[in-house]
């Protein structure tokens, strides 16, 4: 129960963080997607469930504050986060390069979908200018932030992880 409910305060921090610390530093209107950096790294973490549940409570904020189409970030969010807990068993915590890259990957469909769905779809049909100034750019920028806060939240995950273990291991849920 305390990791679920350290889930929502991370995903709130995080959008918070994102809309408003770092929107005010931006560089050329580029921001680092943190939601997108805790949705993978809870998928990797934790597995699927934890990435569908952080992706679409991520994607929910976004679409209340700042979605045009209901419920489209938290669709796109929710496959992120699933498609990165397929990474869940084979994935190893002292590397940083598999939560690059799958961060890397899920901030290029990302970037591609919202191109395809929101742009293309309204004949805006310039997609070289489109991936050169806002998909490539926000992309390196996320990995960058994605190497500084992966440490920070797979912290957060172990200590929670194990209070939850022990809460499922007490003496009176043994037989």
């Amino acid at each position: 129960m305390k990791s679920k409910i350290m889930l929502l305060v991370m995903i709130v921090s995080c959008f918070f963080l994102q809309c408003t610390l770092f929107k005010s530093i931006s560089l050329a209107s580029i921001t680092p997607n943190l939601l997108l950096i805790l949705c993978v790294s809870m998928g990797l973490m934790r597995g699927k469930k934890s990435g569908i549940f952080v992706g679409f409570f991520s994607g929910l904020l976004i679409d209340v504050f700042y979605g045009t189409l209901p419920g489209f970030y938290a669709l796109l969010y929710m496959y992120i986060g699933y498609l990165s807990g397929f990474f869940y068993k084979i994935y190893y915590d002292n590397t940083l390069r598999v939560p690059a890259a799958m961060v890397a990957v899920g901030d290029l469909f990302y970037g591609l979908a919202v191109y395809g769905l929101q742009f293309l779809l309204r004949s805006r049909l310039n997609f070289g200018f489109y991936l050169m100034r806002i998909i490539i750019p926000e992309l390196l920028v996320t990995v960058i932030w994605t190497v500084i806060l992966y440490r920070f939240f797979y912290q957060i995950n172990h200590r929670f992880q194990d209070t939850d273990r022990k809460e499922r291991n007490t003496i009176w849920l043994v037989k």
